[in-house]
């Protein structure tokens, strides 16, 4: 059976392991990088590279997009020479980038004005999930183009979950990731009080990770808390745009405004691109 081309635009700490992925299960992949130094790890192990994003979409049946936030993706699709400024008739479109419903929606509306589909697929998980192969697909459109799309989805993450139309995946999205920040800010809270009054910081992770509280996400970020190190697998940066897309589509629970103004202050002390863990960092200067 032959294979469908895939494109795929957006290269970073995610989009590449995911490419990586799909041509290791030999799917012919082509790329498009406004940035293009980013594309040569891909370009190493068989991608090609497209000369702009309305060739990635002429040339391709299935074409990806992975950026950083509404107006990126926005200007990606829509822009004078993005991917539907050309003849884009049966292709099917898969956002994976992290945007609000309205946006989702929007999107979806353009492709189908030029007789293409789409669907909506941001994920659960971040570096470590995306180079194994084990990221969770949260997925918003028809059943006939997730269908279309299972194989592929089938290659990036572990699972994928169908939440119905265009819009309900973002939300769903947004709603993990409120539950991460959460968390982290929790167990950063939980570690600045033990170590402010003489526990140590490796006797208070200890507890939390072989009890009841403990996740695979408080053993991840242990190591980070010990070594006071931060290499961004999901930029804290993100979080304070994720939280804030949340609060826009209604999220108004007691914790999410303190939560969104600890994130936010630590961005503005300068650790936006650090890991969201870095929140710890933030929370010890008191």
């Amino acid at each position: 059976m032959q294979l469908p081309k895939i494109g795929w635009a957006g290269l970073g700490n995610m989009g590449t392991p995911m490419v990586n992925n799909l041509l290791k299960a030999n799917y012919p992949v082509q790329v498009y990088n406004r940035t293009r130094d980013k594309e040569q790890d891909v370009l190493s192990n068989g991608a090609t590279s497209a000369p702009g994003l309305r060739e990635l979409a002429q040339e391709n049946e299935i074409i990806f997009v992975m950026v950083s936030d509404d107006a990126a993706a926005k200007e990606i699709f829509t822009s004078g020479d993005g991917l539907l400024s050309g003849e884009v008739q049966g292709k099917l479109f898969i956002n994976v980038s992290t945007v609000g419903a309205d946006t989702s929606r929007s999107l979806e509306a353009e492709c189908q004005k030029h007789g293409a589909s789409f669907l909506e697929t941001p994920v659960s998980g971040s570096v470590k999930p995306a180079q194994d192969g084990t990221l969770i697909m949260l997925v918003g459109g028809s059943a006939d183009d997730l269908e279309r799309a299972k194989p592929l989805l089938d290659v990036l993450g572990k699972m994928s979950v169908h939440l119905g139309e265009v819009g309900k995946a973002a939300v769903a999205k947004l709603s993990i990731n409120y539950f991460l920040a959460a968390n982290l800010q929790a167990l950063a809270e939980t570690v600045v009080f033990a170590t402010g009054n003489g526990v140590k910081a490796e006797d208070m992770l200890n507890i939390v990770n072989e009890g009841a509280v403990g996740s695979g996400i408080t053993k991840l970020k242990t190591t980070n808390i010990l070594k006071e190190e931060f290499p961004a697998a999901f930029a804290l940066k993100h979080i304070v745009k994720d939280l804030r897309l949340a609060r826009e589509e209604g999220l108004d629970q007691p914790l999410s405004a303190p939560l969104f103004n600890t994130y936010q202050a630590a961005m503005n002390d300068g650790l936006g691109e650090e890991d969201l863990m870095a929140v710890y960092k933030h929370l010890k200067k008191g």
